[in-house]
């Protein structure tokens, strides 16, 4: 028996005879060997851990950057969101003024002047001039159809040029786009409150240019730009904004610079109005033209680079610019705009909140012709580098004032009007009040009276004694020679005969409201008033005796009415004195000026009636007068009461006052002054006095005073010491 048999292992030997076919097996394939990992060799030492570290930080870094981003997204979109449903429809946030605007017309019905907040109605970026809408884009956000209503590179470039030029990264330039300032313009969506806050205040908040407010901003402008479409942006932007002279838009500045639509701007008067926006006060062509100009050269120069204007157009806006209208020219109508804004009803003048038309008296050729007159004299008369101010007024009979000015700067807005708020001494340019009282009690302009040295002992004060202005008697004078000459002693001998008392009654009818002077100098003007109120004291001389109201104002509506909510406030009220004696009254005014003091006021074959004035040290001088058409008064004297050199009266007011009236009465047929000469009537003297005497009016009281001749010598009364009495 085999080993094998028996249940043993085999020999080693024995292997070698294994079968064929267990020898040509196939051999199990060989797994192929895993490559050992390649331990990256780590530096040892200060390096590696210091790379360990950066590894760590700048993956922390990025956890963190990631984390915040994401809240910080969130919380914006967040606030975005809910910015964009408060943001109401674009209608609604195209006026949003605080007051209302006043648009005055002349006596013809044509524009002169605004006030207020001027809104001229809406215009979009579809109805604009193409020219306008391009120069706000080229001026201020030439990536504005790109953005999303933040520009990062204006910003960098705001911030470089900041640096640049010295001042902080947020100091000057913005960079802000157009969206980001319709968001400062919307305040945020905050409304003005009056109750709360001035419209001063308001403004100054919404301007706040901290870095939290720009941040708000912005954050706004976004909100914007996913509510609205870019030209409903542009829309906000070009009705709100702030353009200079109350111009709330850019179709009031077009109106109100140029007297045309927004819609029909050349590129130029594009150009003048996009340059308003860095500095609208500044640059406001009404401020200074040239200055406007030069600002849209700059504005043209950017639209051709832009591609918005050719060569061709660029040259030409650059030779032609743009001009303003002849109403944008008066300055906004100055001082007479003034004077009817502060005489009619406050709700619907200074502190209206709607939108108003007055219609005015306004005569825009006599106006121009006063400023005219005044400014020739100035310059041809009056020694250079003179302070000395004047005045002017003229108007019709009935008190309807046609032109104004009230001081020698006459392109002005807000200034003091030495027309109507300046109350001076009259000086003789009282007198024909004087003299208006005795005639409407009956006596002549042929009456005589005495002039000699008069002296009235007035108790507590002593003798007072007024002098002529030549110191120099004349005897035996009628009323006419008194008046024509100036006399200073028949004028009080009058008043003080005819009674002071109806002396001030006759020149308080006439609408001279200032308290009067007590004393025997009420006849030599020793009392204030105004100019306004002098010319149409004389107006009523002219007007046949009757008072009157100087007046501006026509009618008064609201902007798309028709039916005006009040009309004239003023004109022509009751009788002072008689017609006849206001008829005697103007002739001895007419020899005032062809025979007397006031000589250098005639020209052409005009007849001409009015008086000179000059006070004590000639610290005012007057000259009031009329013709048929007009009545006109000058003022002239230092704001500061300095005594004028060398000026009465009869000169440089009397220049003044013939210089505007010879150009109001250029290419005027000749008209007769409605005047009486003394007898024309065939009446005597007694006749007219009796009656007077019998009309049973306040002027008959004292008909008793005249019983006397008026040659004799006056006393009583008590004038205050310091007047002289030497004015002519």
């Amino acid at each position: 028996m085999s080993n094998t048999s028996k249940g043993k292992k085999p020999l080693v030997a024995d292997k070698r005879y294994v079968s064929r076919k267990a020898k040509t097996a196939k051999p199990k394939p060989r797994q192929a060997k895993k490559k050992p990992r390649r331990v990256a060799k780590q530096r040892g030492g200060i390096i590696g851990f210091f790379q360990r570290i950066i590894r760590w930080v700048l993956r922390l870094i990025w956890r963190i950057t990631w984390r915040v981003g994401f809240v910080t997204g969130l919380v914006l979109a967040l606030v975005v969101g809910y910015y964009y449903t408060t943001l109401p429809p674009v209608d609604q946030l195209l006026d949003a003024r605080a007051r209302g605007s006043v648009t005055m017309l002349d006596q013809d019905g044509q524009v002169f002047a605004w006030r207020g907040d001027q809104f001229g109605g809406v215009v979009t970026a579809q109805t604009v001039s193409p020219h306008l809408k391009n120069a706000i884009i080229a001026t201020e956000d030439r990536r504005f159809y790109r953005h999303f209503g933040i520009s990062p590179r204006g910003i960098a470039s705001a911030v470089r040029i900041n640096l640049s030029e010295g001042r902080g990264p947020l100091q000057g330039h913005g960079g802000s786009t157009i969206t980001q300032q319709v968001a400062k313009l919307l305040c945020l969506g905050v409304a003005f409150d009056p109750k709360t806050q001035t419209e001063a205040e308001y403004e100054r908040e919404c301007r706040r240019g901290t870095v939290k407010r720009k941040a708000s901003e912005a954050i706004y402008a976004l909100a914007m730009e996913a509510k609205y479409s870019k030209d409903e942006i542009l829309t906000i932007y070009m009705n709100r904004v702030f353009l200079g002279a109350g111009a709330r838009g850019f179709e009031a500045a077009s109106e109100r610079y140029f007297g045309k639509s927004a819609a029909n701007v050349e590129p130029a008067e594009a150009a003048m109005l996009a340059g308003l926006l860095v500095a609208p006060t500044r640059f406001a062509p009404t401020n200074d033209l040239t200055r406007s100009q030069r600002r849209a050269a700059t504005i043209v120069r950017l639209m051709n680079e832009q591609g918005y204007l050719s060569d061709a157009e660029a040259r030409n806006a650059q030779q032609n610019p743009a001009q303003l209208s002849q109403a944008a020219e008066a300055r906004s109508g100055g001082y007479f705009a003034d004077w009817v804004m502060s005489s009619g009803p406050e709700f619907f003048t200074r502190k209206t909140t709607e939108d108003v038309i007055i219609k005015t008296t306004l005569d825009q050729r006599i106006q121009r012709s006063a400023e005219e007159a005044l400014k020739w004299v100035f310059e041809n008369k009056v020694r250079e580098g003179s302070k000395a101010q004047a005045a002017i007024v003229v108007m019709s009979a009935d008190g309807a004032v046609r032109a104004m000015v009230g001081g020698r700067n006459t392109k002005v807005s807000g200034a003091f009007n030495r027309a109507v708020q300046a109350k001076r001494q009259t000086g003789s340019a009282f007198k024909p009040f004087v003299y208006a009282a005795a005639l409407d009690l009956g006596y002549s302009p042929n009456d005589t009276v005495t002039d000699e040295p008069l002296t009235i002992d007035i108790p507590g004060s002593g003798p007072w004694s007024p002098r002529n202005y030549t110191n120099k008697y004349y005897g035996k004078v009628t009323l006419t020679h008194a008046l024509r000459d100036s006399l200073n002693i028949p004028a009080v001998k009058v008043s003080e005969f005819v009674g002071r008392d109806l002396v001030r009654q006759v020149a308080n009818g006439f609408g001279l409201e200032s308290d009067l002077a007590a004393g025997p100098a009420l006849a030599l003007g020793a009392s204030e008033s105004t100019l306004i109120e002098m010319t149409g004291a004389y107006a009523g001389i002219l007007n046949g005796g009757s008072s009157v109201q100087p007046y501006g104002l026509v009618e008064l509506r609201l902007m798309g009415d028709q039916e005006p909510l009040m009309g004239t406030g003023g004109g022509i009220g009751e009788r002072i004195i008689q017609e006849q004696a206001a008829r005697q009254m103007v002739y001895m005014m007419e020899k005032v000026v062809s025979e007397g003091t006031g000589q250098r006021a005639a020209f052409g074959n005009w007849q001409l009636a009015g008086k000179t004035g000059t006070t004590q040290a000639a610290r005012d001088a007057w000259f009031v007068g009329f013709s048929a058409k007009y009545v006109a008064g000058v003022w002239m004297g230092y704001d500061d009461n300095t005594p004028l050199t060398g000026v009465t009266g009869g000169g440089l007011p009397a220049e003044i006052w013939r210089e505007t009236m010879a150009r109001v009465h250029e290419g005027m047929p000749l008209t007769p002054l409605p005047l009486q000469t003394p007898g024309d009537n065939g009446r005597t003297r007694e006749d007219d006095r009796d009656n007077n005497r019998n009309s049973g009016g306040a002027v008959g009281l004292l008909e008793g005073l005249l019983r006397d001749i008026l040659g004799g010598t006056g006393g009583g009364g008590q004038p205050p010491k310091n007047v002289s009495g030497s004015d002519r």
